[in-house]
């Protein structure tokens, strides 16, 4: 029976244990599954809590399903039932200029207009902005070598479209998705269809224009047809009590297969094991009668010994370096080269009645330029049904990202009172939130800083000499709880071959 640890009991390690499971129940292939996770909970950054009717998402909210990878997971495990999508009469965003909210133009795509008439109507951009916008139309293309084939978003964003776009919807949309600095983000590893779209068409604006003229042609009924703003919120999907229920779910259905009552019991053997932390590993020699083979040992803080024929870090970027200094320094080295930014969430429970502004939207997102505490506000019981009692909303606030690291060490006092006097200016809101909860993230979000991909090649060149090790999660290809899942199912793909 082949032996597998991952380590790292979050989306990742959890959906790649999952399909190690569904392979040996397709194959009848043994398989020794263990997930161990150091926290006293598996999920990771996925959780959902609830109070006083209210239902709190501390992590993530929701995924994309133009990524193929969470909704084929939600599939197999029969959730399918219990998915929502967001609320349909208010999928718009708004965006703080001079602290008013003004509304995403109708058809703006993250960098730039796709529409005509909304962005020149917007009050977002000055007029002086909006014709270095347009200028875009008439830029040639930037010509390329091997050398500079990636660069910055701050850096594509001023040589096609100007300053005033990066100040006042580049950066702060982007800062929403990736807590980024957009002078040190990748634009080819984080939104790479934007110079296909330069290479293909030289201009963007009449690569998104022909790009919409195709959507609405196809699908009358479009979200750029509605009157929508901002991202494409019919692609965004949750569940009925929240994202939690996705990994509560995949630990069930690992600890089901492995099951006494299971039929697949006989080739399946699963555990999942939380409080435990992973001191050290190295790859050691084995003797047995079919002869000599490689096994990782494994030493948890408790002192206990682990083996394994394989094993997939399902961690942090820093943390799988900590553990492989030994192992492979130069990977090690590389591995510790990825950046990671903090963030917090704070969840904020009003009565209707003391929010003046109609919140008729899906939230803000504030420009660094505007000297707010905020990085985006989201107002979570419009978005999606089943958050908030009636008569009551939950709203859900972001601090702090690469561009304001030092909110994170404010006091939670402090820090609830730099966001509730920015809600008070921005929306109005004069009285006390029914309550406040806060949850920071420490170092949980990776930095694609330009040159990432390369570096990406380099860690997988040096993880060839290595055949048995395996690197899954968001350090790597992808951020969103899609792109964990294809990652974690990638690594369980490989292992099982």
């Amino acid at each position: 029976m082949k032996r597998v640890i991952i380590i790292g009991g979050g989306i990742t390690g959890l959906a790649a244990a999952h399909r190690l499971l569904e392979r040996s129940r397709e194959s009848g292939k043994q398989v020794d599954v263990t997930v161990l996770e150091a926290a006293t909970r598996v999920g990771g950054i996925v959780r959902t809590g609830e109070r006083d009717g209210f239902l709190l998402e501390h992590g993530p909210d929701s995924f994309i399903s133009e990524k193929p990878a969470a909704l084929a997971l939600v599939k197999r495990l029969g959730l399918e039932s219990r998915l929502i999508e967001t609320n349909q009469n208010f999928r718009r965003s708004f965006i703080v200029r001079d602290g008013q909210l003004l509304r995403v133009p109708e058809g703006f795509q993250l960098l730039a207009p796709s529409r005509w008439w909304p962005f020149v109507q917007s009050d977002i951009f000055s007029w002086s902005g909006k014709a270095r916008m347009a200028l875009d139309l008439f830029l040639p293309r930037r010509r390329l070598n091997g050398n500079n084939a990636d660069e910055s978003l701050a850096e594509f964003v001023r040589r096609r479209l100007g300053s005033e776009a990066l100040e006042r919807m580049a950066q702060p949309m982007v800062g929403g998705i990736y807590t980024a600095d957009p002078e040190r983000l990748s634009l080819l590893a984080t939104m790479p269809r934007f110079l296909d779209m330069e290479r293909e068409h030289r201009s963007l604006i009449r690569a998104l224009r022909k790009q919409n003229r195709l959507t609405v042609s196809r699908e009358p009924e479009s979200e750029s047809s509605l009157g929508t703003s901002g991202a494409r919120y019919s692609l965004f999907l949750s569940f009925d009590r929240g994202m939690q229920v996705l990994t509560d779910s995949l630990a069930e259905r690992i600890s089901s297969l492995a099951s006494p009552l299971s039929t697949v019991a006989s080739v399946v053997q699963a555990v999942i094991r939380v409080n435990t932390t992973i001191e050290s590993i190295t790859l050691e020699e084995e003797v047995s009668d079919d002869g000599r083979s490689q096994k990782w040992k494994l030493t948890t803080s408790d002192h206990e010994t682990l083996m394994a024929d394989a094993i997939c870090l399902a961690l942090p970027a820093y943390a799988s370096s900590h553990l492989l200094g030994t192992v492979d320094s130069e990977l090690a080295s590389e591995l510790s080269e990825i950046s990671y930014a903090s963030s917090a969430t704070i969840n904020l429970g009003f009565r209707r009645e003391d929010i003046p502004h109609p919140l008729d939207g899906f939230g803000f997102v504030l420009p660094f330029i505007e000297k707010r505490s905020l990085i985006a506000c989201t107002f979570s019981s419009v978005k999606f049904a089943g958050r908030a009692p009636a008569g009551q909303v939950l709203l859900r606030g972001f601090v702090g990202g690469a561009l304001q690291p030092e909110l994170l060490d404010l006091e939670e006092d402090k820090l609830l009172a730099r966001v509730l006097g920015d809600l008070r200016d921005l929306l109005g809101i004069e009285r006390a939130p029914l309550f406040s909860e806060v949850t920071r993230w420490e170092r949980s979000m990776p930095q694609y800083h330009v040159g990432h991909l390369e570096r990406v090649k380099r860690i997988e060149a040096r993880l060839a000499a290595l055949p048995t090790l395996f690197l899954a999660g968001n350090a790597y290809s992808g951020l969103g709880i899609p792109d964990c899942i294809r990652s974690g199912e990638a690594a369980a793909d490989r292992i099982y071959v």
